[in-house]
């Protein structure tokens, strides 16, 4: 198709644009991706335009069919995207004025590339949160899954990965279903603050052309407009709600991502991933590498960066905007790519991780990881205070770690060498599977309250 070589973004101007200039200045390469977004408010402003009688309905319905046949001819790839008009809106309403001729300059009436691009990427923002929060929704059942089939299975619970107690499996695996449970509702709160209509702020001032913002805003689905127009052009609060969202969900899927490969390993043993979401070596020919895993550790720190990149774009901006912000579309649509792929990555890995209980449950009685039931055995039974429990259980720990024995393997008469009051009682709380069957408390490893936990994750994740 044949396109002009002039702009009316170079109308200003009696020379061409350099053309490094050209090459810092255009975003098409990237925001081409909010093509969609860009006809969807385009004819929501222009069915607007024509309710308030500052454009024809004629003018309305030949703009509108212009815009959908550039749709079409961009889904099927036959849409030629210039640099030189900068941007996606640009690229659009110069094919819209082959196509349909001077009319189509009459759709930018009452609108600037200022409050156009900031609305498109809020619909763009929104579509992309809905996919992102059914993805987590995915993820969060196969967790739930796995939690409901490795209730019984005991685990050691590690802190500074020192051996600390003992755990049910499916406890475990419920705590990773309270992160992204967590991130879900940062999603769902980020959604909502956006959810706000920018459109018709024009510039930076408003109109004086009579417009309809609340039309815009339920045509395209908005909550309600924006409150100020200087706030609503150089806002980008809502970017980075959804960055902080998708680094602290990347950070979750960073920290699974990190026991799947520690897990996996030789020397730890704990689970066994499937061979299609592994890869090998090109020397060594018995290797099996966690690399999906290990890439999710690496996107989330790109994630990340991209945050602080946007609050350091974010800091020293004066009102109103500033061509800084044409930055923030790089950043999210790099951080939801990366994401996406996380998410479906540890969801992939879950579906089919094996666990190797014998391995979790040997290692769930190493390290003295009931020493903390001898404590509270001494609190309950001999009425100790905590303080002198802690200090007689150490000495206790001491004495059969220097004979090479666990808590369970010393004598009664043993036990009564630091305190004569001892009974048989105490191996009864000493035993693992009893220590974690005791672990009542609302949200403890208990078998009970995880099936709670399971319970009510079912219910709120239908």
């Amino acid at each position: 198709m044949s396109r002009k070589k002039e702009s009316i973004l170079r109308n200003r101007f009696s020379k061409k644009n350099n053309d490094i200039f050209t090459e810092i200045n255009t975003s098409i390469d990237f925001d081409k991706l909010l093509f969609n977004e860009d006809i969807e408010g385009s004819i929501a402003h222009a069915e607007m335009l024509a309710k308030q009688k500052i454009i024809s309905n004629s003018e309305k319905n030949k703009i509108i069919k212009g815009l959908k046949k550039i749709q079409i001819e961009i889904k099927k790839n036959k849409f030629v995207f210039r640099s030189e008009l900068e941007d996606i809106h640009m690229n659009i309403e110069s094919r819209l004025q082959e196509i349909i001729g001077d009319t189509a300059g009459k759709l930018h009436t009452a609108r600037s590339r200022n409050d156009q691009v900031v609305t498109d990427l809020k619909l763009w923002l929104r579509k992309d949160i809905d996919m992102i929060l059914e993805e987590l929704k995915i993820l969060k059942k196969i967790i739930i899954k796995n939690a409901e089939k490795n209730i019984n299975v005991l685990m050691p619970g590690f802190t500074h990965l020192q051996s600390a107690q003992p755990i049910s499996a499916g406890h475990y695996y419920m705590a990773y279903y309270e992160m992204f449970m967590r991130d879900t509702e940062r999603f769902i709160e980020t959604r909502g603050r956006l959810n706000k209509n920018p459109l018709g702020s024009c510039a930076m001032a408003g109109t004086s052309f009579k417009i309809d913002r609340f039309l815009t805003t339920k045509k395209l689905g908005f909550d309600k407009p924006t409150n100020n127009s200087i706030d609503s052009v150089s806002d980008r609060d809502f970017v980075i709600d959804f960055l902080y969202s998708a680094s602290t969900c990347a950070m979750h899927l960073s920290r699974i991502a990190e026991e799947i490969v520690l897990w996996s390993s030789n020397l730890v043993n704990f689970c066994e991933i499937k061979d299609d979401m592994m890869s090998s070596s090109s020397i060594m020919p018995q290797k099996k590498n966690p690399d999906a895993a290990e890439l999710v550790r690496a996107k989330a720190s790109l994630i990340n960066s991209n945050l602080s990149s946007m609050l350091g774009i974010m800091k020293s901006l004066p009102l109103s905007y500033s061509k800084d912000l044409q930055e923030d579309k790089k950043l999210v649509f790099d951080s939801s790519s990366n994401l996406h792929i996380s998410i479906k990555v540890i969801t992939e890995i879950l579906k089919s991780l094996k666990l190797n209980k014998k391995n979790l449950h040997l290692s769930a009685a190493q390290g003295f990881s009931n020493a903390t039931e001898l404590a509270d055995w001494l609190v309950k039974n001999l009425k100790y205070s905590f303080r002198r429990a802690h200090t007689v259980t150490a000495k206790i720990v001491n004495f059969a770690e220097k004979n090479s024995l666990r808590l369970e393997d010393l004598t009664l008469d043993q036990f009564r060498k630091f305190d004569g009051k001892f009974s048989n009682k105490v191996f009864e709380d000493l035993n693992i599977k009893n220590a974690v069957l005791s672990k009542t408390s609302y949200g403890g490893t208990s078998q009970i309250e995880v099936i709670k936990m399971i319970k009510k994750a079912k219910k709120i994740n239908k």
